[in-house]
């Protein structure tokens, strides 16, 4: 079964989610959207500072952190975003470092950004649903003998 993650970032009515979690991992993209619903289009550095803030605050919601991510997809506009966004990635990420592919493309669907990141954490059996841990303890009940007030 998959959950939606609520992020609190704007879809812009586009038919899409954020953040998905299914099977203990997070599918999620994120890209330099402020608060507000507005692209940062500034240099490259603030894109990027702001990007990881945001994947940041997704893993968060879905009960996570940096830490759990185990790859990322960054797809940049110009070479030259490569190296700037390194140096923001290491503060961003705790060591070990996720797996990282980089792909330049000739732009992005959204206008004027310079970066935009897809990637997967695995958040193991954290997500657990009422369901199922009703049924445990429903489960655990039945197994549990009762003492009588003897």
């Amino acid at each position: 079964m998959k959950k939606v993650i609520s992020t609190g970032l704007s879809t812009h009515g586009r038919p899409y989610e954020w953040a998905v979690l299914a099977g203990g991992v997070l599918y999620t993209a994120a890209a330099p959207f402020k608060a507000d619903g507005t692209t940062e289009t500034g240099d490259i550095t603030t894109q990027a500072t702001l990007t990881l803030a945001n994947l940041a605050k997704t893993l968060k919601a879905a009960g996570g952190s940096m830490a759990d991510v185990t790859q990322v997809m960054l797809y940049v506009t110009k070479r030259s975003h490569i190296d700037p966004i390194t140096e923001v990635w290491a503060t961003a990420f705790p060591k070990p470092y996720p797996n990282r592919a980089t792909v330049i493309v000739s732009e992005i669907g959204v206008r004027d950004i310079g970066m935009l990141i897809t990637a997967h954490a695995y958040l193991g059996k954290r997500q657990k649903s009422k369901k199922t841990t009703s049924r445990r303890r429903a489960v655990s009940a039945a197994k549990t003998p009762r003492k009588t007030g003897r």
